[in-house]
């Protein structure tokens, strides 16, 4: 199989720490691969407070996107929250882009404005599922809807996200999260995504059946609201696939890597 380059991107409050089962599978396959932090994550310099919009909190990604060469083409993945990042990506560069995993991914169609699926999710979340959930914001309201920044708890990460995920990787987790923001009243603003560009990729969505933070009912709606046409399913996956179920999310990058040929 000819060699692909992937580019993989984390959810909120994660980093690209968070892909080093993947990373090594899909180099050891041959493939090429990049993981970037974004604006605020990770070993990034800034703090998500000092992170104004999503097209800064994904400046890493497009100026990734921005070397590719004029003959290149990338296979994305996001993760969660990643897939916005992602969605970015794809209305500005769309003909680097050969196919966008949506790992568990919010994704957001061409019919709403950019924040539409955003306010759905936390909508559907209960108050418990934040538990002892960090928010933080410039007008002093603490719910999660109007937060300008929020740190998941570890009884969140143990119990929500990762709860099928080894005790290692919750350890893990638990020690480099860091803040993170949606940007929702900035989104509620911004331009919606056109069909002419993010609309044009090859979009695949890949299901993990025992997600509780996107549950896989939110995971289908998401699904049913842009009309993805190719999608793949792992069972017994967390919300943090790349952990509880990293062989399987492996094989899944490699189909469609052969699927691009």
């Amino acid at each position: 199989m000819e060699q692909r380059h992937f580019v993989l991107v984390h959810g909120a409050c994660h980093g690209a720490w968070c892909w080093y089962k993947i990373k090594p599978l899909l180099e050891a396959a041959g493939q090429r691969v990049t993981v970037l932090d974004m604006a605020g994550a990770g070993v990034h310099r800034k703090a998500i407070q000092e992170v104004k919009s999503l097209e800064e909190y994904s400046e890493p990604l497009l100026k990734t996107m921005a070397c590719v060469g004029p003959n290149e083409k990338v296979i994305l993945v996001g993760h969660s929250f990643g897939g916005m990042s992602l969605a970015l990506a794809m209305e500005k560069f769309p003909q680097n882009i050969s196919a966008s995993v949506f790992l568990t991914a919010l994704a957001p169609d061409t019919h709403h404005h950019p924040s539409y699926v955003l306010e759905q999710i936390l909508e559907s979340l209960p108050k418990e599922f934040w538990a002892d959930t960090q928010f933080g914001s410039c007008e002093n309201r603490v719910d999660e809807a109007s937060s300008s920044w929020f740190l998941f708890g570890p009884k969140c990460m143990a119990n929500n996200i990762y709860q099928l995920s080894p005790p290692e990787d919750l350890a893990l987790g638990k020690s480099l999260v860091r803040p993170g923001s949606l940007f929702i009243k900035e989104l509620i603003k911004a331009e919606k995504f056109t069909e002419e560009n993010y609309g044009s990729v090859r979009k695949v969505y890949v299901i993990c059946s025992e997600d509780i933070t996107i549950s896989k009912q939110f995971q289908k709606w998401i699904i049913q609201n842009y009309g993805f046409q190719n999608i793949m399913e792992i069972d017994g996956a967390d919300h943090m696939p790349m952990f509880s179920k990293p062989l399987q999310v492996f094989q899944c990058l490699l189909q469609v890597a052969y699927n691009c040929t």
